[in-house]
């Protein structure tokens, strides 16, 4: 796919795209919100440089590291993706608390619904914020939102230096590793 112009990004701000779920899912992954780059390609994670997608091949989740536009095959591996906010954005400090807290509420009535294992939310501070638990760390929490339990990873995002690539997919194969 060719690589969008800056007009064509500004032009994909505030635009949704669609979850993939499947009911039964072992694991939903649920982005922040999509950037601009997901919102022009209508695809997950799909800026190049995020990590999203090495990650879980990396952390065996995967049997081959798929492409953004090869999402809908998540699903016959058992896992989803959905965001916390839906609407495209150039960066995540751009969301507002409220929206957080309302893609949390929404995030608690997907998840009850679609049933999933676990839920896997990736991004620390959006998950404080969106679930009001300021002193979360990564990992598994101790809440549960029906039967599914609830773990925080890192945002795969190039933009958080924290995390290379190699302990990002540590904690991922952590999550895997926990589904077991």
């Amino acid at each position: 796919m060719p690589r969008p112009s800056r007009a064509e990004l500004a032009a994909a701000k505030d635009r949704t795209i669609p979850d993939v779920l499947a009911p039964g899912l072992d694991v939903l992954f649920c982005g922040i919100n999509p950037g601009l780059y997901s919102g022009y390609t209508g695809h997950h994670f799909a800026r190049p440089g995020n990590r999203f997608w090495p990650a879980l091949h990396a952390s065996g989740f995967t049997p081959r590291l798929l492409r953004p536009d090869e999402q809908d095959e998540l699903t016959g591996f058992g896992l989803g993706v959905t965001n916390l906010v839906a609407r495209a954005t150039a960066r995540a400090d751009e969301l507002t608390d409220d929206e957080l807290r309302r893609g949390g509420e929404r995030l608690v009535r997907v998840v009850r619904e679609h049933q999933p294992r676990m839920l896997a939310v990736v991004g620390i501070t959006a998950y404080r914020t969106a679930f009001d638990v300021p002193k979360a760390v990564i990992g598994r929490q101790p809440t549960a939102i029906g039967d599914a339990g609830v773990w925080v990873l890192p945002n795969p995002s190039g933009l958080n230096a924290h995390y290379q690539l190699d302990a990002l997919a540590a904690e991922f194969r952590k999550l895997r590793e926990a589904l077991r």
